[in-house]
């Protein structure tokens, strides 16, 4: 999964992006609001994680602009402030949460990965598609009871598809969510991975090429 952050103290934004990347998610920084909106009108991405003291437009003005925007992508707001009036205002401005610094990373994982369950309207962090679960939490899945063997790009490969199950998702959509922007991937390289968990799936699922569009995943024919 992509996730924008949104930091303009260069340390906080790199250990923030480095405890994301090491979680398995693809994340890339930008110090401003205005960046981070050239970036949203540019790229996909499942969660935007904003510090509330941004320069020259803050964290609150930047939810408030983003959701008039009709922009629904996520927003976790990150703020050393932790007043109740703050976290009043974020959430009725269109934030969807609100963690208070110092926070510990293992707390950041898992509400990232609650509210981009949420967005795509999963409940459970295990889901259950035909023969196929996958642990959200632990980033595992099994195919008949047995653990496939994922890499951290097939496992993101196979829960952006799982998550949109029955609708097509694009090569660029895939591309978006395995790799930030420090990397030099292909449309070529999403087929490889493509590929690779096809082949892992086995008759657990069926993923379908299609032509000129992307992919979709279904539940195999009984």
């Amino acid at each position: 999964m992509r996730v924008l952050i949104v930091e303009d103290d260069p340390l906080v934004g790199d250990g923030v992006r480095r405890a994301l990347n090491g979680g398995g998610f693809a994340a890339d920084l930008v110090s401003s609001a205005e960046a981070a909106k050239s970036a949203l009108d540019t790229d996909s991405f499942d969660l935007v994680i904003a510090d509330i003291g941004l320069p020259r437009q803050d964290g609150l003005q930047f939810v408030r602009a983003l959701r008039n925007r009709g922009q629904a992508v996520p927003v976790l707001i990150l703020t050393a402030r932790d007043g109740l009036e703050d976290r009043v205002t974020a959430l009725d401005l269109g934030a969807d949460d609100y963690l208070s610094k110092p926070f510990q990373v293992p707390e950041l994982l898992a509400r990232c990965r609650a509210l981009i369950r949420r967005a795509n309207s999963v409940a459970n962090p295990k889901i259950t598609f035909g023969d196929l679960e996958l642990d959200t939490t632990r980033k595992s899945a099994t195919a008949a009871g047995k653990m496939l063997e994922l890499s951290q790009r097939e496992w993101a490969i196979l829960e952006c598809l799982i998550l949109n199950a029955g609708h097509i998702v694009s090569k660029s959509r895939l591309m978006s969510t395995i790799a930030d922007w420090s990397e030099d991937l292909t449309l070529n390289a999403v087929e490889v991975y493509v590929s690779r968990v096809r082949a892992k799936l086995g008759g657990a699922a069926v993923i379908s090429t299609v032509r000129g569009m992307g992919y979709r995943i279904d539940e195999p024919r009984k």
